[in-house]
């Protein structure tokens, strides 16, 4: 039987993986929970997963060329819970046979109901008013905004910029839209460029792909150009803004406001210096912590495990022609 390790420790385990997860791996093959309750580093997971045929992988586990180049000779397979493969060095696991492989985004709904909280709490200053009535006073009732007839911008129309979008038509929004690898047809949803949205939007957010041609996207320029009663929300990765820009903007006067699930801290956490700001609403990346979108992407790495011990290809593999070690497997 196939051995398969999870490299979670025990909050990782609870809130992005799930008990009924584990119980359907544990169908498919024996489970090996890492014991150490820390993340472990390339050489403390070389050492833990030693005799382990699969590992599935957390966000916060990193897959680096130092791991790849000492992996257990047993190891045919590098599971990730997660979209996001970035911190997997894709080229060294090819070097060494091993397959590599991400989930689907399960959390499209989820993040954009977060998306959608974002926007009315930083048109009505609801967090403002509870954080005063929980230190015993009456707070100043003050004039808000509407929904309606406030026009969204979404940057980056991916699926949750598609789930999104209607959303703001149904709220009766005007939506505007920019990503200049999509041609949007969507009833609804007008195409504009990157600096018309900023220009128009009264809340931009950001759902861009983060790589190397979007890091530090939205920066002095790119603030500059949004009217000072607009509000920036960030639901993508912290890489995307430059958070001196930010501060900057904010400080000015320049924007009315953000808010953000992720930032430049540890995990993707927004960091401190932004999240403790009053003109700032932030939440620890936990727009995607629900039972759906957890299980969603839980079972899809269920889902490769079975594939892979009946001798399949799993789907979300992004190395196939490199995976040379599966057939350790598969010949076992």
């Amino acid at each position: 039987m196939a051995r398969v390790f999870l490299t979670h420790i025990p909050d990782m385990l609870t809130n992005y993986y799930g008990d009924r997860a584990v119980a359907a791996l544990k169908q498919h093959a024996e489970v090996v929970i890492n014991p150490t309750g820390v993340v472990l580093d390339a050489d403390a997971l070389a050492r833990e997963a030693r005799g382990c045929d699969i590992i599935v992988s957390d966000r916060q586990t990193p897959g680096p060329a130092e791991f790849f180049r000492q992996a257990p000779p047993e190891l045919v397979a590098f599971l990730r819970v997660a979209v996001d493969i970035r911190n997997i060095d894709v080229a060294a696991a090819s070097e060494a046979g091993v397959l590599v492989t991400h989930a689907t985004p399960g959390f499209i709904a989820s993040v954009a109901e977060m998306t959608i909280g974002f926007m009315v709490d930083l048109a009505r200053g609801i967090s403002d008013s509870v954080l005063v009535y929980r230190q015993g006073r009456a707070p100043e009732a003050r004039k808000g905004r509407q929904l309606r007839g406030a026009t969204l911008g979404i940057i980056g129309y991916g699926v949750i910029g598609q789930y999104l979008a209607p959303l703001g038509v149904a709220l009766g929004m005007t939506v505007i839209a920019s990503d200049p690898y999509k041609t949007i047809t969507d009833a609804g949803v007008r195409q504009v460029s990157f600096e018309t949205l900023l220009g128009e939007a009264d809340f931009v957010v950001c759902l861009v792909v983060a790589n190397e041609e979007t890091e530090n996207l939205m920066n002095e320029k790119a603030f500059a150009r949004m009217k000072p009663t607009a509000f920036f929300i960030n639901m993508s990765r912290g890489n995307l803004v430059d958070e001196a820009a930010l501060a900057c903007a904010l400080d000015n006067k320049q924007i009315a406001g953000a808010a953000m699930d992720v930032g430049r801290a540890q995990d993707q956490m927004p960091s401190l210096a932004l999240a403790s700001r009053a003109d700032v609403i932030a939440t620890p990346h936990a727009a995607g912590l629900t039972p759906e979108a957890i299980e969603h992407q839980a079972f899809d790495t269920v889902r490769q495990v079975a594939e892979l011990v009946a001798g399949r290809i799993p789907p979300g593999a992004v190395n196939v022609e490199a995976a040379s070690r599966l057939t350790r497997l598969w010949n076992a």
